[in-house]
């Protein structure tokens, strides 16, 4: 009865609300119209033009609580809202255009150099394409005084405890900003869009003749195709976590910046403390002072979560497999959504960049999966947004104790989670343990049984074995703080209130 009860509430509680939903949306917490702007009925929200006046009306309106800390964050955001509404990296001189008239883009020209010339160092062909439209622009000019522009502002990176604030500071930042040519993503759609790049940049190239040797790096070129579309680019959930990562995101930040591109990132890691433990670190040390020097570090963390505190709960959406009729309560919230959709229920098999992704049990938007569906394939953070691009709401099922031996299922929870908070997808889980016992470490298991007495035969520390995360689960224990208080904002009526939103 009670499953049935928040699966009516779920489907009709915009029923009867006095707006229509082409025209009306929910922002940052204030209730806005696309044509007519914040709602007359709301003075709290009608006069804003910065981060710090919006913030403030949000506090009177009782939406949020107020805190020092984050209100010292906002004044940075708030310093630099002013100058990027004033910056571009754009050049001075137009851009370069093909005979049909386009821009003519970045794979474009990579495609049209020759051979001989891709064996030339990296940093000489890079030096040579980024600053050829400087040398254009300092040939045309007066003087110098005429030519010069200002340096990029400084950007701003924001770490601290999971729930925070550091998201909903960056979004409130975001919304505010009226320079067009900003990008707000979450990390993993970043690296997503970062790889795609990259793919169709190496397609674009002259093929190889057998047994000619080539030298390119594709990275820095990319970096100055983001920084041609856009000087904002604004990152939530920043992370390093493994060697591929750290060496691409290196190469590609210093670029970046060096392109003019102004970073907003939000991380539960300082700098210092970002690819912590990782292998060959050393070569990534480096990009920490480059980090420093172009963003503002702003720490944020009072100790507490937010996303615990009391607010009222959409319905029951977190159940245990210990609790009485548990599998027949979400086997009735599932018929009763399903009801609802024009379809019927059956398998549905999602394309994936090539692959396909197979669902046993969905029914128009809502997909109902178990743990091994989603968790013990080898499935990705491409996978999850296309999952969530299709479906809002998931059911998962049968969800274990995390131990230490399901590392990679953690992982992917981990991963699985963030994607559907920050595209707004409802969640329902039926799990072994409840909600804040559900990671347990427990013992090692065989094979890292056999990793300990392989150092301990290598002479190695205690402290060592602590410093290496490749024997360790300390990233995904600390990673897995966030989903479960995610997973706690994910059961309240403000964040459905949000999925609806972002729905319409």
């Amino acid at each position: 009865m009670a499953a049935r009860m928040l699966a009516r509430s779920i489907v009709c509680y915009f029923k009867d609300k006095p707006f229509s939903k082409r025209t009306w949306k929910l922002v940052t917490g204030c209730w806005t119209s696309e044509k007519h702007g914040p709602l007359s009925t709301s003075p709290d929200c009608a006069t804003p033009t910065g981060p710090i006046a919006h913030y403030d009306s949000l506090l009177r309106s009782g939406f949020l609580l107020e805190d020092s800390l984050q209100k010292a964050a906002l004044w940075q955001l708030e310093k630099l809202h002013g100058e990027m509404a004033r910056y571009t990296n754009l050049p001075l001189s137009p851009p370069e255009t093909t005979e049909n008239g386009k821009d003519s883009s970045l794979s474009d020209k990579v495609s049209k150099i020759s051979k001989p010339e891709l064996s030339v160092k990296t940093e000489e062909w890079v030096k040579d394409v980024s600053h050829v439209a400087l040398r254009k622009e300092e040939e045309e000019c007066d003087t110098e005084k005429d030519c010069a522009k200002p340096p990029p502002p400084r950007g701003c990176y924001i770490h601290g405890g999971v729930g925070t604030g550091k998201t909903m500071l960056m979004d409130i930042f975001y919304s505010r900003v009226k320079n067009p040519r900003k990008k707000r993503l979450h990390f993993n759609a970043f690296m997503l869009d970062l790889h795609r790049r990259i793919h169709r940049l190496k397609q674009s190239l002259p093929k190889r003749s057998s047994g000619e040797l080539t030298m390119y790096d594709p990275i820095f070129p990319v970096a100055m195709e983001i920084g041609a579309e856009t000087c904002l680019l604004c990152l939530d959930e920043f992370q390093v976590t493994d060697v591929a990562s750290a060496v691409i995101l290196k190469q590609l930040f210093e670029g970046l910046f060096t392109c003019g591109v102004v970073l907003v990132a939000t991380s539960n890691r300082p700098p210092e403390e970002l690819y912590k433990n990782g292998l060959q670190r050393a070569a990534f040390v480096p990009f920490i002072d480059v980090l420093k020097e172009h963003c503002c570090i702003v720490r944020l963390d009072t100790g507490l979560d937010y996303r615990k505190r009391e607010m009222e709960p959409a319905g029951k959406l977190y159940y245990t497999s210990s609790e009485l009729n548990a599998e027949v309560a979400v086997n009735t919230l599932f018929r009763e959504l399903a009801s609802r959709q024009n379809d019927v229920t059956r398998p549905r098999v999602l394309s994936v960049q090539g692959r396909e992704v197979t669902l046993n049990r969905t029914c128009g938007t809502i997909a109902d999966c178990t743990f091994h569906e989603l968790c013990e394939r080898p499935l990705g953070a491409s996978d999850y947004l296309e999952i969530a691009r299709h479906f809002d709401t998931v059911i998962i099922r049968n969800v274990p104790r995390l131990k230490v031996a399901l590392k990679d299922q953690a992982r992917r929870l981990i991963t699985l989670i963030d994607i559907l908070y920050d595209q707004k997808v409802r969640v329902v889980v039926l799990a072994e343990a409840p909600l804040y016992h559900l990671f347990d470490g427990g013992s090692m298991s065989g094979e890292e049984e056999r990793d300990r007495l392989m150092l301990d035969e290598l002479g190695l520390t205690n402290e060592a074995w602590k410093r290496l995360t490749l024997f360790t689960a300390e990233e995904e224990v600390f990673a897995l703080q966030r989903t479960l208080s995610r997973l706690t904002e994910m059961q309240t009526k403000q964040y459905w209130i949000q999925v609806e939103q972002r729905r319409m």
